[in-house]
């Protein structure tokens, strides 16, 4: 409902400065590296990736790849979407084949700030979400209303499907969960 947020968090810190990312339409896909093998999940532990996006996932994260980028680290997962064709409207980001996009990244204990995040995607040689821009909650639900227009769609009149919003600097709830935000332009469709 429009004027209530959902988590008191997001009551209190709405006029504070979030960075706001391009919501990507695909699946949620989580790549884990433990220092010795790359291990693919969803979401949940029980979530299935489809064959044809698997293959793409295997040829690009290979253990070697993942050795060089994180020499040091014991534990790694990367968060970020599988889009394009055959996953939800994703022909319209990628009409003939699928990818993978980063949005995030928890190196051990740490989640890393966007300029690390960037560098892991250099490395890595794949995409990373484009930042929309910078403001309050508010503002962020306000440009969502209006809609706009994905930055990274092959066709270039796609509606992105909304924003992901953090803090600028990282907050966490009492319960130690990140406080990250997220607005879907259908949420105001009547």
């Amino acid at each position: 409902m429009e004027g209530h947020w959902a988590l008191p968090e997001f009551e209190i810190l709405k006029d504070i400065p979030w960075i706001w990312t391009e919501k990507i339409d695909g699946t949620n896909i989580r790549i884990q590296w433990n220092g010795r093998e790359v291990r693919f999940g969803g979401k949940t532990d029980d979530a299935q990736i489809p064959t044809f996006l698997l293959n793409v996932l295997q040829d690009k994260f290979t253990a070697d790849r993942m050795k060089a980028v994180f020499t040091d680290a014991t534990e790694v997962c990367l968060y970020g979407e599988g889009y394009g064709a055959k996953i939800q409207k994703g022909s319209h980001y990628l009409p003939d084949r699928t990818d993978f996009i980063l949005f995030d990244c928890k190196v051990d204990n740490w989640w890393l700030a966007r300029p690390n995040l960037e560098d892991i995607a250099n490395k890595l040689s794949i995409g990373i979400v484009p930042i929309m821009g910078m403001g309050t909650l508010p503002q962020a639900v306000e440009l969502v209303k209006k809609g706009y227009k994905s930055t990274i769609a092959h066709n270039k009149n796609y509606d992105a499907e909304g924003l992901i919003m953090k803090p600028a600097v990282e907050l966490f709830n009492r319960q130690g969960q990140r406080i990250v935000s997220k607005i879907k332009f259908r949420d105001f469709i009547r």
